[in-house]
């Protein structure tokens, strides 16, 4: 017998014998093997669609008459037919530089990892439109990139394409760490009233409500130090009105600016 030396998953195909009388005919691979009873000097003939797992196979020829022994490579077809498509992280904070990473995965019809290399473009878009592209091409099959978030929260669409193909995954994009805090004060019922003034992170957006800002005072070597959630925006917080105290406000690494009650600014 002489079978080709590779056959496209899927495809049909041939392999010749010599001789004469009959004989069985295995081909044994990756989660595969197949049997072929065969007259000896005809072509054994498989079927489109019958040899379809891509990798390494032996082919055994074995009768009254003959034993015989090849090997077969199945190859991946060239045609892709699906992507698998992992992007991460689902949601971040605005203008993480790389902070986007997308990887794709091309298969064939049969799930066969396509090794040959391949163009694939990854687009990353909001709904003003493209904010970037990446064309690169696999790589044993598999291709990545990284992207920046975008300045403006809100969701984008991740999607990678190659050839017709495509897949599409949602990364949400919020708020980043508070860019600068801002406080006032003023008098209320025998007390101060401090606010913040609205929060808003370095590109602009409005740092959600929940986000805790610390308010702390200090007077004669105390401390009061107070939590307060954003609320539309904004915290507000009721504190003790000591002449000569200090009076400051933080939201994670972001200090805002310091009140010197009684004394001015």
């Amino acid at each position: 017998m002489t079978p080709p030396p590779s056959v496209t998953a899927g495809s049909a195909f041939a392999i010749p014998t010599t001789g004469s009388g009959k004989a069985a005919l295995y081909i044994v691979g990756p989660a595969q093997a197949v049997r072929r009873d065969v007259d000896l000097g005809q072509p054994a003939s498989f079927a489109a669609g019958v040899l379809y797992n891509a990798g390494h196979y032996v082919v055994l020829l074995t009768g009254d008459s003959v034993a015989d022994t090849a090997e077969l490579d199945v190859v991946p077809a060239p045609q892709p037919e699906t992507l698998g498509f992992l992007a991460k992280p689902s949601r971040l904070p605005v203008g993480t530089p790389n902070g986007i990473s997308g990887a794709i995965y091309i298969f064939d019809a049969y799930h066969n990892l396509i090794t040959k290399p391949l163009p694939a473009t990854l687009e990353l878009s909001n709904a003003s439109g493209i904010v970037q592209t990446r064309t690169v091409t696999t790589l044993n099959g598999l291709a990545w990139t990284e992207m920046n978030s975008a300045e403006k929260e809100g969701t984008v669409k991740f999607v990678a394409r190659v050839g017709n193909i495509s897949s599409t995954r949602i990364i949400d994009q919020v708020p980043g760490d508070p860019c600068a805090i801002t406080i006032s004060a003023a008098p209320a019922n025998g007390k101060l009233l401090v606010q913040t003034a609205p929060v808003h992170d370095c590109s602009g957006n409005a740092i959600p409500d929940g986000t805790i800002v610390t308010f702390t005072e200090t007077y004669n070597n105390m401390q009061t130090t107070v939590d307060v959630p954003l609320k539309q925006g904004v915290a507000r917080v009721t504190m003790p009105a000591y002449k000569g105290s200090k009076i400051s406000a933080a939201s994670g690494v972001v200090a805002g600016n310091e009140i010197l009650w009684g004394g001015g600014q």
